[in-house]
């Protein structure tokens, strides 16, 4: 099994965060990969990386970093694969993050999802490849559905919740 997705963070220390992406990733029987590379410590690992990420058959990558958040713009301007790009709240709640994420100059863009939002990440890339293949577009399908259920859900058990002036 070769991985068509890869999920790079800048350090270990973003696993929390990102296990939401690979569990997605699992449940939807997409073959991943998961890697710690540094934009700053390993910039030799990250350019070996970006570079042979097509030719080594991943499609989507979905690189993780905080604070000077470089990690997924360095990876995207060295391969035309798609990046997406998770800020993580490491400092300044994730805002520094965000912003040096999705301020990408013309040329290089990288998606970028909310602030510790993988799972959106994964869901994203998913739909990306999901475009030429019709069986994950039917597990699309029925992850979308399964959400709208939940709401459902949840209002049936609303309904049951009593108050003196509640009205439905």
């Amino acid at each position: 099994m070769k991985p068509i997705v890869s999920i790079i963070m800048g350090s270990t220390s973003d696993l929390p965060v990102m296990e939401k992406a690979a569990k997605f990733l699992d449940e939807m029987e997409v073959p991943f990969e998961i890697n710690a590379l540094s934009a700053h410590r390993t910039p030799e690992e990250v350019e070996i990386f970006a570079k042979g990420a097509a030719e080594n058959g991943i499609k989507v990558i979905i690189a993780a970093a905080g604070m000077a958040a470089h990690l997924p713009g360095v990876i995207a301007s060295m391969t035309s694969i798609p990046v997406i790009g998770v800020p993580i709240k490491a400092s300044l709640e994730g805002i520094d993050a965000l912003l040096s994420i999705v301020q990408m100059p013309p040329g290089i863009p990288v998606a970028t999802v909310g602030i510790n939002g993988s799972l959106n990440a994964a869901i994203l890339a998913l739909q990306m490849i999901a475009t030429g293949d019709e069986a994950l577009q039917n597990k699309l399908v029925e992850y979308k559905i399964s959400l709208k259920n939940k709401i459902k859900k949840a209002n049936e058990e609303l309904a049951q919740v009593s108050y003196k002036y509640k009205t439905n």
